[in-house]
């Protein structure tokens, strides 16, 4: 296994080595595209070539996950990201036309409303002058936008966080993380009877049955309205004017639930409505809290994609983005592509070789963990001069042309590639450009002081963008104010440096009741 995965010439040669000692030295590894360790008896064979990984992600015999993905069987089950074989096949196909392009247009106005809610939030924050984290709130509005998608139920997560549900989505994840960093914790009957194994579970227990209760109602809902015949068991409605709408990604599962009671179970919905919420929030939600990262700290980027959507919004910060803006956003969908090459959200894929497989004229036997960092991958000078850099201009056509597919995988490739990317990429665009058309953005902490995974979130500050030279909020007060009100008014002018003729638009106008 050795000789099959390694060069003769390199650098270091072990039987085991730790993966944080991988990540130290991984621009010695990277040069010759590939390098194995063991991790007790098993093969671990990490590809850093395009051209490797294309021939593992591009198998349609390599599909089963990393043995990492076990850890989720007690919250996911068997859903489409765990499951393997002919029943993966069958659900990717059932799946697969409910993330059409032109179906995803139908949950903009929902991703719309959750981003507009967390600017007019942003916007409160901001007038007192601190600083704060960007990620908890980034992370409750996807939350909302994927809550009402996927299962078609409100959690109102932006505004009440500390609901058990919101609370145990945000622990569980915390918790995931945590055991999957620690050898210790791997096996199931030691973790049980940790403490964070006994928190985990109980937060399991809220999230599953949170969601039966969910699916159970909405269950009874189709059902009486199929006997009216108000909705089609494609999951489909129509409204007076005859336009199909579509339905929550739920409604897909329970009508073919109850076309065929055998081929999906209300245990299988569960799963997959899990699993869908699993993949479409964390992992959104950092990949935006990443791009927000760096762009506040790109001051001529962050410029251009003002004027970008200055273009597209003018002074309206509260019209809703539409599909014909988000193909106008070309500068904003570039430097969203940079932010997730420089920092992916997902930054490592594995696969499990089940049965013996060649690359690149070497054999690898089955049980052999192919691991794919993208992290580095993505790094790769090579492919992408000064790596470390911000320059979302790498992502335009003539820029791409000739680029490996697969030197850059965001949401990886293959078979098994993400289904959601393209209403991940959407969802990022309409939340970001909803921030940026009314802030400004300066991240405070440097990109060395940033940890992997990012615990201590993104400090950041925003301040209200001006056009024209002017702050687009203004400010209104009585024309009649008290020496009290005036004494305060200056107060808080003075305390943020804005009251003055030339920085802000004062407003007056006759108040006929007392303050």
């Amino acid at each position: 296994m050795f000789k099959a995965c390694s060069q003769p010439d390199s650098p270091v040669r072990f039987s085991t080595l730790v993966f944080s000692a991988i990540c130290g030295l991984h621009a010695r590894f990277q040069r010759y595209g590939r390098h194995v360790v063991y991790v007790g008896f098993t093969p671990l064979l990490t590809l850093y070539k395009a051209e490797f990984i294309e021939e593992i992600l591009s198998s349609q015999k390599i599909l089963s996950k990393g043995v990492q993905y076990g850890l989720l069987h007690c919250w996911l089950g068997t859903g489409l990201l765990t499951s393997t074989g002919e029943k993966w096949r069958a659900r990717r196909r059932l799946f697969t036309p409910a993330f059409h392009f032109r179906i995803l247009e139908d949950f903009s106005p929902t991703i719309n409303a959750q981003s507009i809610i967390l600017a007019n939030k942003l916007e409160r924050l901001s007038q007192y002058g601190g600083k704060f984290d960007t990620v908890p709130l980034v992370t409750l509005c996807t939350l909302d936008i994927i809550c009402e998608t996927i299962m078609g139920t409100s959690v109102s997560a932006q505004s009440n966080e500390n609901s058990p549900y919101v609370a145990a989505v945000n622990r569980i994840a915390e918790l995931f993380v945590e055991r999957t960093m620690s050898p210790f914790l791997q096996r199931d009957f030691i973790y049980k009877r940790t403490a964070s194994g006994k928190e985990f579970y109980k937060c399991l227990n809220i999230l599953h049955s949170f969601t039966r209760q969910v699916i159970s109602e909405r269950k009874k809902e189709l059902e009486a309205e199929i006997s009216k015949g108000t909705i089609k068991l494609d999951g489909s409605s129509e409204c007076e004017t005859g336009i199909k709408n579509r339905r929550p990604f739920l409604d897909l599962l329970i009508s073919e639930h109850l076309k065929n009671e055998k081929s999906i179970t209300k245990e299988d919905i569960r799963e997959e409505v899990d699993t869908f919420m699993f993949e479409g929030h964390d992992t959104t939600a950092m990949g935006i809290s990443w791009a927000l990262f760096i762009i506040g700290h790109s001051p001529e980027e962050q410029r251009k994609i003002h004027e970008e959507l200055d273009s597209i919004f003018g002074d309206d910060k509260e019209r809703y983005v539409t599909s014909e803006d988000l193909r106008k956003m070309k500068y904003l969908e570039c430097a969203i592509k940079e932010a997730q090459r420089i920092y992916p959200s997902v930054p490592l894929i594995s696969r499990t070789c089940e049965e013996p497989f060649e690359i690149d004229g070497a054999t690898l036997p089955a049980g052999t963990v192919v691991q794919i960092a993208a992290y580095f991958l993505h790094r790769n000078p090579e492919v992408f001069p000064k790596p470390e850099e911000f320059h979302p201009e790498r992502f335009f056509p003539e820029n791409s042309n000739g680029r490996h597919p697969f030197a850059y995988l965001p949401f990886s490739a293959g078979p098994r590639n993400c289904i959601g990317q393209r209403f991940a990429l959407a969802e990022e665009k309409i939340i970001i450009a909803n921030i940026l058309r009314r802030f400004s953005l300066k991240s405070l902490d440097q990109r060395d002081q940033v940890e992997l995974p990012a615990s201590g979130g993104f400090p950041a500050r925003l301040r209200l963008r001006r056009l024209d030279g002017l702050p687009r909020a203004t400010i209104f007060f009585p024309a009649r104010l008290s020496r009290r009100h005036w004494t305060f008014l200056f107060r808080v002018c003075d305390r943020h440096r804005r009251f003055s003729a030339s920085l802000c638009r004062v407003t007056l106008f006759t108040s006929v009741q007392m303050w």
